[in-house]
């Protein structure tokens, strides 16, 4: 089973370190997992205009192809404006629906509300539902103040939270790959 931890931003750093963090905990939960996580940070992904993916640039048809190949997705964003990120966004629009239909998505948002938590409601679990995926139940809003000193996280909660939701995403990818694979 792979797990692809998506981070959907190209500034900043907490969504990354909040993607690498579950990862781990995901590791921790069964060594037997293939964990990877993409930043895109460090593609050069093109804007979504409706070609073929074969006229798309090389990262962007790496990042295509890599999310094409994983069982469970944890995805990453920041809030920005009451929404997901733009990057990620476009990003989701360059994958074939079919590539999650019936995999197991978990979503981490990053901001300074609690109020944020509502696009993990009511986008991204609205974006799942039209991909026909499975949807964690452990999804987390990670406020601002649960990172401390170069982005670490400094709650417990939330870092239990983030282990819980770890262990989920290893649960239901076992799970419902021995039921959805041919």
């Amino acid at each position: 089973m792979k797990i692809i931890g998506l981070s959907g931003t190209i500034i900043g750093s907490k969504t990354s370190v909040a993607i690498q963090h579950i990862l781990e905990e995901v590791k921790k939960a069964d060594t037997s997992v293939e964990t990877e996580c993409i930043d895109l940070r460090e593609y050069s992904i093109e804007f979504c205009d409706g070609r073929e993916a074969h006229h798309y640039n090389a990262d962007t048809r790496k990042v295509i192809e890599k999310m094409s190949y994983a069982d469970v997705y944890i995805i990453g964003t920041p809030i920005f404006n009451a929404s997901m990120s733009g990057a990620l966004k476009n990003t989701l629009d360059l994958i074939p629906p079919s590539v999650f239909h019936k995999k197991v998505m978990g979503f981490v948002a990053t901001g300074g509300s609690s109020e944020h938590y509502f696009v993990i409601e009511n986008q991204l679990k609205t974006i799942a539902g039209y991909y026909q995926a499975y949807v964690t139940t452990n999804n987390m809003l990670i406020h601002r103040n649960s990172f401390g000193d170069n982005n670490k996280i400094i709650d417990k909660k939330t870092a239990e939270k983030m282990t819980a939701l770890a262990d989920e995403l290893v649960l239901m990818g076992k799970n419902l790959t021995k039921i959805t694979s041919p």
